[in-house]
């Protein structure tokens, strides 16, 4: 989605990175894409698992983001908002073990 439809993804981008909001939605759907191709082959898995977790790390900001700037994004709830900054850690978790 972040090729077919990138508005929604350029506009959680935080303010520090807003300036290159396309190139940053563009290498973030590269990263999962390059992730998720690199987790099938055994030989390639524990690498790609290291760069799935370092992904979710570089899109945590925007997740922050959106949590501190709730009013930017009036149609998502705010509890909704701050709900997924825990889930993050659950999503490395499973990677880690989706992994192994």
């Amino acid at each position: 989605m972040h090729f077919l439809r990138p508005r929604p993804y350029e506009a959680i981008v935080p303010p520090p990175l807003a300036r290159f909001r396309r190139e940053v939605v563009i290498a973030s759907g590269v990263a999962e894409l390059a992730g998720g191709v690199a987790v099938m082959p055994r030989p390639t898995r524990r690498a790609a698992r290291l760069w799935l977790i370092a992904t979710l790390v570089a899109v945590y900001p925007a997740n922050i983001h959106m949590a501190l700037a709730p009013e930017r994004f009036p149609r998502i709830p705010r509890a909704l908002l701050w709900a997924r900054l825990p889930l993050q850690g659950l999503f490395a978790w499973l990677t880690w073990r989706g992994t192994a």
